[in-house]
């Protein structure tokens, strides 16, 4: 059974730092574009960013310049580094992992609130 693992959440200050971990099977981790999305209170959840297995990597506007995703192929884990947090970055925050080639999956976590006041 494919498992998405998050840990990492937590509240922080604004301007403060987090650092979130997603480990996924390694039956799929190495095919698999991996990312993070977000969901706050009465909002859509909505895309943070992602890596290919390539190493391709796709942010949102709103995150980009404060935020760095990254991947170790050898631990089958994704992380998301968050810098300069903000309020408006409250959320639970997802771990996904999605593949549409000849093979198609694609998996969530089971999610992490992050929470950024003071």
């Amino acid at each position: 059974q494919v498992q998405l693992v998050e840990s990492g959440g937590g509240l922080v200050q604004p301007g403060g730092s987090l650092r979130l971990s997603c480990a996924a099977s390694r039956t799929i981790f190495s095919i698999s574009t991996m990312g993070w999305y977000r969901q706050a209170p009465g909002k859509q959840r909505e895309l943070v960013a992602t890596m290919t297995s390539g190493g391709s990597t796709n942010y949102a506007d709103s995150v980009k310049g404060r935020f760095t995703v990254s991947r170790d192929n050898a631990k089958n884990t994704v992380y998301l580094q968050m810098s300069s947090l903000k309020p408006e970055d409250t959320a639970v925050y997802y771990c996904n992992a999605n593949h549409y080639g000849l093979v198609k999956f694609d998996y969530w976590g089971q999610g992490t609130q992050v929470t950024v006041s003071s």
